[in-house]
Formats: C-alpha cells, structure tokens, sequence
C-alpha cells in the first residue's frame, strides 16, 4: 500500500464549508504517482505505459478543510494487461471517500493492451489487498 498525506487548500473548500466533491479525482490521481512509478519511473508522458478505462468514487462522509487527509492507494485486482486500483480518503482515521480506478497496461503507439509480466507484475502483487466494505 502507498499512503500520503495532504493537507487541504482553502481552496479545495466549497459553499457548503466542506472539500469540494471534484478535489478528490485530482487527489486521487496524485496519490497513483507512486504506482505510476512503476511503470515510468520517470513519470516522463513521452515514455507513459497506461491509460484510464473506468473511475467511479464513493462520497461516504465530508471532508473538511483544517484537517490533514491521508490517501491510501492499493490494488484489489491484477488482470493480464489491467488492474483495479483502490483508493482511500481518510480524516480523522474515518474512511470518507473510496475511489476504484481501472488502469490498463497499454502502447500507445501500436495501440494495444501489453500483458503485466515478469518484475513489473511482482511489484504489483505486493500491493495487492482487499477493499473495505
């Protein structure tokens, strides 16, 4: 599991007084540069192995601002060339947000799904967990 804390921007508040719901795909793509590493470990764009096939989160509780946030980034599923990452926000020890995000192992320039094999695969099953419910 990757962890990172963040600490909120005033900014990231909305009318309601709480982290605006669109914060947390930004967050959550931030909090994946560990995995990213993984496959480009110099987070070059012109080397870049994977594309997005799904996201969805879960707005469970609110978040606020003045409070550190601390994301959790895991796998709950390696496919042959995709994988289900899971994502975490959490306040105050309290889960908040659950985000999943299918990532897919890709060549841009032939425009295909590659297999996840060898050392790359290994790295990714270290990772791997279960979801809460």
């Amino acid at each position: 599991m990757f962890t990172r804390t963040i600490e909120p921007a005033f900014y990231d508040t909305d009318a309601l007084g709480h982290i605006n719901n669109t914060r947390l795909p930004a967050w959550f793509e931030l909090a994946r540069n560990d995995l990213f590493k993984l496959f480009t470990p110099n987070l070059n764009p012109s080397e870049w192995r994977l594309i997005m096939a799904r996201m969805e989160i879960d707005y469970r509780a609110e978040l606020f601002y003045g409070h550190d946030i601390e994301l959790r980034t895991y796998l709950t599923r390696l496919g042959n060339s995709s994988f289900t990452v899971t994502q975490e926000a959490r306040q105050h020890g309290t889960l908040a947000n659950l985000g999943h995000t299918v990532l897919v192992q890709y060549d841009h320039q032939a425009k295909c799904a590659m297999p996840i094999e060898g050392d790359l695969r290994k790295a990714l099953e270290a990772h791997l967990q279960d979801a809460p419910e």
